[in-house]
């Protein structure tokens, strides 16, 4: 091995991580014993999980579940406004359009801008969390998005409320990045889908949750809308405050110096079978719940990134063709219909009060909530593990993608349905069924994407969703910009059965051949150069 691979290479290597290999096991980073079974490490149900734990009580794997799932709500509640503040003034659009004197193409860029505020916070964001911890860049990133929730509600004129709208989105931006770093600090790999999926529900239903509750808002002023975002962001900042310890946690020094003091684990929770706690090193660095209430100090024990890091990093991930495949795929041929349904309500039900059409978002909620409870990260994991257990316990990243062809197609059959129904004028009911569809695909593919490329890449995960998030966001700051125009030159039918179209012809064959081929093409592309700082103890 190298000097460079020793200095960059971690001591844990997830079940995961590829390298030119021929095997699948060495291509999903085991280290084969006789029997062909993975060694070393700790061990459920046969699978080498990862992160691997410590014995340190300051590891947050060794956390209590209250604790683990009470910074998972804080981070929900914070992608939950991610999205919530892109659409919940979708229906008060008339009015916008009134106060500023501005066209209805101008209203809708309304909801761009904040898009592009979200595209491009995670690079700035996300080195910075790497360096200084997830708790203070979720608590500087919420001030500023309150302070522009209040700069949007008393804005007098278009630029200053677009100005606002942009630092809404940069202010909330951490939530992408950020938010799945704490989760990956936070939870094992076989309990990542379920932790994903509950993260993905609440960037699906802040889009959703948003109009319905601005078209009812939207009864005491336009303006109002703003000021009760306002208030949402200092609900967050105290939750933030008092209940988020820092997450980030030097594992690679800490798995030197306090290891698991068990071995493997049967059948049964990893986190509660055969593991035993050390006392706290007393000249040990400071960690997690020790680090000070408000530190403006990088996290010690690890070796960080530069603040530029995070845009390198991004250009680079373009090489891992399995993570640029999966995103761009996703996101230019899938996930931005879902702006044409929000930007359009208000056109196709204009018969409606703004209140009834914020409830008109009830069937894509609805469709959100059963893909998560009944198909999506749960069903995630199950799948993962059922088919690791046939492949010799080999878990190959691969496996998350059998949800994609299900979810790809409800989706376009959800948008077909849609355009024909408002064309012909059908019953609303029908649109909640088409809106119930293609939510339950959006929710179950989304899911199955985020879970895809953090398994690819799981010692580079931060990069990998940042890549995720940047285009994510770029397509729903595009779509607004094209999809007025394109409905009033051919119709709502024509408009959304060609994105149905695009999304079942595009999506499945892309995503199959991925799933074929991926771990070649991961193999022929190796690793990055870098990895998490969490996992790189080389100072």
């Amino acid at each position: 091995m190298t000097e460079e691979m020793n200095e960059k290479v971690p001591v844990e290597e997830p079940a995961t991580a590829t390298a030119p290999a021929t095997t699948k096991a060495a291509e999903a980073g085991f280290t084969e014993g006789s029997e062909g079974e993975p060694e070393g490490g700790f061990i459920k149900d046969g699978i080498r999980v990862h992160p691997q734990p410590t014995s340190d009580p300051l590891d947050p794997l060794n956390w209590s579940p209250w604790r683990k799932h009470s910074i998972l709500a804080i981070v929900m509640f914070n992608y939950f406004m991610f999205t919530y503040i892109t659409t919940t003034t979708v229906p008060s659009f008339p009015q916008i359009q009134t106060t500023l004197n501005i066209s209805v193409g101008q209203v809708n860029w309304t909801v761009a801008i904040p898009a592009l505020g979200l595209a491009l916070g995670p690079l700035v964001w996300s080195s910075l969390a790497d360096i200084y911890g997830r708790r203070i860049i979720f608590i500087i990133g919420t001030i500023i998005s309150l302070a522009a929730s209040l700069g949007a509600a008393g804005a007098k004129n278009y630029g200053g409320y677009m100005a606002a709208r942009f630092f809404q989105g940069f202010g909330v931006s951490p939530a992408a990045t950020v938010g799945l770093a704490a989760i990956n600090d936070l939870y094992f790999d076989y309990e990542r889908g379920w932790a994903i999926g509950l993260w993905v529900l609440a960037i699906d239903s802040g889009l959703l949750v948003g109009p319905l509750i601005g078209g009812f808002v939207d009864l005491v002023s336009e303006a109002f809308i703003d000021w009760f975002t306002a208030i949402l962001f200092g609900v967050l900042l105290a939750a933030e405050i008092a209940f988020m310890p820092e997450t980030l946690y030097p594992r690679n020094r800490m798995l030197q110096r306090l290891p698991m003091l068990s071995g493997a684990v049967g059948e049964g929770d990893a986190e509660k079978s055969g593991r035993r706690l050390s006392a706290i090193p007393a000249d040990e660095v400071k960690r997690t719940k020790e680090l000070p209430f408000i530190n403006f100090k990088p996290v010690p024990g690890m070796h960080h990134p530069k603040p530029w890091d995070s845009v390198v990093r991004f250009l680079l991930s373009f090489k891992y063709l399995a993570v640029t495949i999966a995103v761009l795929t996703y996101c230019f041929a899938w996930y931005w219909w879902v702006l044409s349904i929000i930007t359009l309500i208000p056109v196709a039900y204009i018969q409606y009060s703004p209140q009834i059409q914020g409830l008109l978002f009830i069937g894509l909620l609805l469709g959100t909530w059963f893909s998560e409870a009944f198909c999506s990260g749960h069903l995630s994991d199950r799948i993962n593990v059922t088919l690791a257990k046939r492949n010799n316990n080999i878990v190959l990243p691969e496996m998350r993608l059998w949800l994609v062809y299900p979810a790809a197609t409800l989706s376009a059959i959800g948008l077909i349905i849609w355009g024909i129904s408002v064309d012909k004028g059908y019953h609303w009911i029908v649109g909640q069924i088409a809106f119930f569809l293609f939510a339950a695909g959006i929710q179950m593919g989304n899911t199955a994407i985020c879970s895809y490329i953090v398994d690819c890449y799981p010692l580079q995960s931060m990069s990998v969703i940042t890549f995720y998030s940047v285009f994510l966001n770029l397509s729903a700051f595009i779509n607004p910009f094209f999809i007025s125009p394109w409905e009033t030159k051919v119709g709502f039918t024509w408009t959304f059965a060609t994105q149905g179209i695009l999304t079942f012809f595009i999506s499945v064959p892309v995503i199959a051949a991925l799933h074929k081929f991926g771990g070649r093409i991961r193999q022929k592309n190796g690793h990055p150069s870098w990895v998490n700082p969490e996992f790189d103890s080389h100072i």
